[in-house]
C-alpha cells in the first residue's frame, strides 16, 4: 500500500545479465532477505541504475546495512563489495566516460548535508569537498568535477572543484550584485523531542540580534514529499530551495523558525524512512509535528501565543494535523495543497476502494487531519492549484466545507489552471505573499 511502511520484502529484488547473442537472461545477483530487500525508488538521484566499470564490475545501490550504499559486483566471479561505508545515503552518482570513477554525493560524515566523494577501484572513497555548504549533481569534467553548490547565505550556483577540494564559481559576473547575503542567518542544526520520544532533527532559524528580553512569534515548517531532507543551506531541489527563501524571509521580519526533518523522510537510514505506522497506517510523524510546537513553546524567547505551521503537499498534511488535533499550541497555519483524506488520495496511486480495503480503510481515515476536524480551532489559509494531479483538488474543497459547519475561520487562494509543482513563478510569489501577511496579520 502507498504511504505505509515497507522494510523488507518476501521477493528480493535481483540484477540480471541479458546475453544479447542468445537473448537469454540470467541472475547474477539476489538481494538478501531483510533490509534492502525492496527495490526503493523513493532516493533522490539513485533511481536503481547501475553503472558498468572499465574493470568488468558493476556498482549498484543497495541497503542491505540499512543505508542507501553503492556496492560492486564482479560479474565473473558474482563477488559484492561496499564500497561507500558509513553512516549516511548516497545520492546522485555518475561514472566518469574513462568508466574508472565513481563520483557521488553524500551525507556520509556530516548528515545533515551533502558533500562530494569519489572512487577509483579499488581505492576507498576520497572526500572531494567539505565544509558548512553543500555540493550536489558533480559531472566528472576532463580537468576537475562539476557540482552545483550552495551555503545558507548563498544560493544554489556552478562551480568547478579544484584538485584541493576549493570550489570556484563559474560566470561569476552574472550574480546578482544586490543579492541580500549579509541579511540571512545561518539556521543551527538542531533536534528536539517527539511526543513519542523519538529524537527529531531540526534546523533552527533565530533572527538576527536577538535580544534576551524579547518574545518572538514562531513557525513551524514541514517540507513535502515526505521523502526529502531539508537542509541548513539552500536546497537542490526547486520547491524545497523556495520554502528556505521563505523561512529565511520570516526569520529576517523577525520569526523563529523551526524546520523538521520528521519521520518518514529521508537521509538518516532505511529504519527511520520507513518509520513504523507512518503515513495512512497511523500517522506517526504526527508525534513529530506537535512535538516541535511543544519545543518551541518551551524555548523562552518564544511567543507561545504564536507558534504558527505552515508546509506543501505532505507538509500540508502535516500542518493541517498540528491545527486539527493541537489548536491549543498552534495559533494559525498555512496549508499548501495539503493531504486531508488518505481514503480519498490513496487512489490516486494505484486502484483503491475503501470499502474493499476493509479495516485498513478505517486506519487511513484515523491517519487523516479530516477525523480530527472537531478538535480544528485556529484559522488557516488554504492554498491550492485546481489541476494538480498529485493532491487532487477535492481534499481543500472537502475540507473547506467541514471548516465551514464548524465555523472554523479560514480563507482560500486557489490558482486555476496550476498544477501541484506550481509552473509559473508568479504563482510561487503570489502563494508566499499571501502565506507570510496571513500569518503576520495572525501572529503580529
Amino acid at each position: 500500500m502507498p504511504f505505509t511502511s515497507k522494510r523488507s520484502s518476501p521477493l528480493p529484488w535481483s540484477i540480471r545479465l541479458l546475453e544479447v547473442a542468445s537473448l537469454q537472461a540470467n541472475e547474477i545477483w539476489k538481494a538478501d532477505a531483510g533490509p534492502g530487500s525492496v527495490l526503493t525508488a523513493e532516493l533522490p538521484a539513485v533511481d536503481n541504475r547501475l553503472w558498468f566499470t572499465a574493470n568488468n564490475t558493476i556498482v549498484f545501490p543497495w541497503e542491505k546495512d540499512g543505508w542507501m550504499h553503492l556496492y560492486t559486483l564482479d560479474v565473473s566471479s558474482k563477488t559484492t563489495r561496499l564500497l561507500t561505508p558509513g553512516d549516511g545515503e548516497v545520492e546522485n552518482v555518475s561514472i566518469s566516460p574513462d568508466q574508472k570513477t565513481i563520483v557521488y554525493c553524500t551525507n556520509i560524515g556530516d548528515i545533515s548535508r551533502r558533500h562530494i566523494y569519489n572512487i577509483t577501484s579499488p581505492a576507498k572513497p576520497v572526500m572531494v569537498t567539505k565544509g558548512d555548504g553543500i555540493e550536489y549533481s558533480p559531472v566528472t569534467l576532463s580537468k576537475g568535477i562539476a557540482v552545483l553548490e550552495s551555503t545558507a547565505q548563498h544560493p544554489l550556483w556552478p562551480a568547478i572543484v579544484q584538485s584541493n577540494g576549493s570550489l570556484t564559481d563559474i560566470a561569476v559576473n552574472e550574480f546578482p550584485k544586490d543579492y541580500p547575503s549579509s541579511s540571512l542567518v545561518v539556521p543551527q542544526t538542531i533536534s528536539f523531542n517527539s511526543t513519542d520520544g523519538m529524537q527529531v532533527p531540526a534546523q533552527l532559524f533565530l533572527p538576527k540580534n536577538m535580544k534576551a528580553v524579547e518574545k518572538h512569534p514562531a513557525i513551524v515548517f514541514f517540507h513535502g514529499g515526505s521523502r526529502r531532507q531539508m537542509l541548513p543551506a539552500f536546497h537542490y531541489m526547486y520547491y524545497y530551495y523556495n520554502a528556505y527563501a521563505l523561512n529565511q524571509y520570516f526569520a529576517s521580519q523577525g520569526y523563529i523558525v523551526i524546520s523538521v526533518n520528521y519521520r518518514s523522510g529521508i537521509g538518516y537510514g532505511l529504519n527511520f524512512r520507513e518509520a513504523l505506522n507512518y503515513g495512512a497506517n497511523g500517522a506517526s510523524e504526527v508525534n513529530d509535528a506537535i512535538g516541535a510546537g511543544l519545543y518551541l513553546k518551551s524555548r523562552n524567547e518564544v511567543n507561545a501565543k504564536h507558534i504558527a505551521a505552515w508546509g506543501g503537499s505532505y507538509g500540508g498534511f502535516l500542518t493541517a494535523f498540528c491545527l486539527a488535533k493541537a489548536s491549543d499550541i498552534f495559533s494559525c497555519g498555512v496549508d499548501m495543497h495539503g493531504l486531508h483524506n488518505w481514503n480519498t488520495e490513496l487512489s490516486n496511486w494505484r486502484a483503491y476502494d475503501s470499502v474493499s480495503a476493509g479495516s485498513f480503510s478505517q486506519t487511513a481515515y484515523l491517519s487523516s487531519p479530516i477525523s480530527y476536524v472537531n478538535g480544528w480551532r485556529s484559522p488557516v489559509l488554504l492554498i491550492h492549484g485546481d489541476d494538480d494531479r498529485n493532491v487532487p483538488f477535492i481534499q481543500t474543497m472537502t475540507l473547506a466545507v467541514e471548516l465551514d459547519k464548524r465555523n472554523v475561520p479560514y480563507k482560500e487562494l486557489i490558482f486555476p489552471d496550476e498544477i501541484h509543482d506550481f509552473l509559473m513563478f508568479r504563482t510561487w510569489v503570489t502563494a508566499y505573499n499571501a502565506a507570510y501577511a496571513f500569518i503576520s496579520e495572525h501572529d503580529k
